[in-house]
C-alpha cells in the first residue's frame, strides 16, 4: 500500500496486490454468512465496506431489525457458533447481541427498539449489503481516526472530518449530529484512553439470549429501563 500525504488533513492511498487480495478474501468470507440471513437485510460495516482493510481486519455483520435469536441460531448453526454476548455501551445506549462464529465473523442485532442515531451509527463507518458485495461496490465511511475514507479506483482518499462535518455527513449519509457525537466520543478516548462499556455479558453457544436478557433486566434498573421501552 502506497500512501501520500497531500496535506495535514488529507491523504491519497494506493492499494497494492496484497491489500486487494485481503479485501477480496474478507468479502468472500462474509458473503455466505450474509446470504444465510438475507431475508433480514444484513449489512457489513467498517473497513470491509470502505476497502481500507488490513490482514487483522474484522468482519462485522449487522442486522438492522429485532428478530428472534432462535431463528439466527438455526440460520448460523452451520458456521459454528462459538460465543454469544449481550452488550450495552452505556446505560442509555442500544442493547444488542453479538453472535461470534468459528471464523471470527461477528453477527450483531438489536435486542430493543432503536432510538435516535442508533441505526445510523452502523452507517457512520460505511456499510454495504449483499448486492453491493456481489457487484464489488465500496462506499465512503469514517474510520476510528475520524478520517473520511472515500474509495477511488486504485485505493482511497482520506480526509479529516474535524472542520468538514457537513461534507462528511453528506458523504456517509448520516445526520451531522451523529458526526459530532462520534467526534466527542473518539476525542475523549484519545485523551483518557480506551473507555469501558456498561454491559458485556458472555453466554455459551447453547444459551438463549432473550431469556438471559430478561434475567439481567430483572436485576439491573438501567437495563430494565431500556428493555421496557
Amino acid at each position: 500500500m502506497k500512501k501520500k500525504t497531500v496535506a495535514h488533513h488529507r491523504e491519497d492511498v494506493i492499494y497494492d496486490k496484497d491489500h486487494w487480495d485481503t479485501f477480496h478474501r474478507l468479502r468472500s468470507e462474509s458473503l455466505p454468512v450474509m446470504e444465510s440471513i438475507a431475508m433480514y437485510c444484513p449489512i457489513v460495516y467498517g473497513s470491509v465496506a470502505r476497502g481500507d482493510v488490513h490482514k487483522g481486519s474484522d468482519i462485522d455483520i449487522f442486522i438492522p431489525a429485532q428478530i428472534s435469536s432462535y431463528i439466527l441460531d438455526i440460520a448460523l448453526e452451520r458456521f459454528g457458533i462459538v460465543e454469544k454476548v449481550i452488550a450495552m455501551a452505556t446505560p442509555w445506549h442500544l442493547i444488542k447481541a453479538h453472535i461470534v462464529l468459528s471464523s471470527g465473523i461477528t453477527v450483531t442485532f438489536p435486542l430493543v427498539e432503536f432510538k435516535s442515531f442508533e441505526r445510523e451509527f452502523y452507517y457512520f463507518g460505511g456499510a454495504v449489503n449483499i448486492e453491493d458485495i456481489t457487484k464489488g461496490r465500496r462506499v465512503p465511511g469514517i474510520d476510528k481516526r475520524l478520517m473520511l475514507i472515500q474509495p477511488t479506483e486504485n485505493g482511497h482518499i482520506g480526509m479529516e472530518v474535524m472542520g468538514n462535518e457537513p461534507m462528511a455527513a453528506k458523504a456517509v449519509g448520516v445526520p451531522i449530529g451523529l458526526i459530532r457525537e462520534r467526534e466527542q466520543v473518539l476525542n475523549r478516548r484519545d485523551k483518557v484512553g480506551r473507555t469501558g462499556i456498561y454491559l458485556k455479558h458472555h453466554l455459551m453457544p447453547e444459551d438463549n439470549i432473550e431469556v438471559e436478557l430478561k434475567r439481567l433486566a430483572d436485576t439491573d434498573t438501567n437495563i430494565k429501563r431500556r428493555y421496557r421501552v
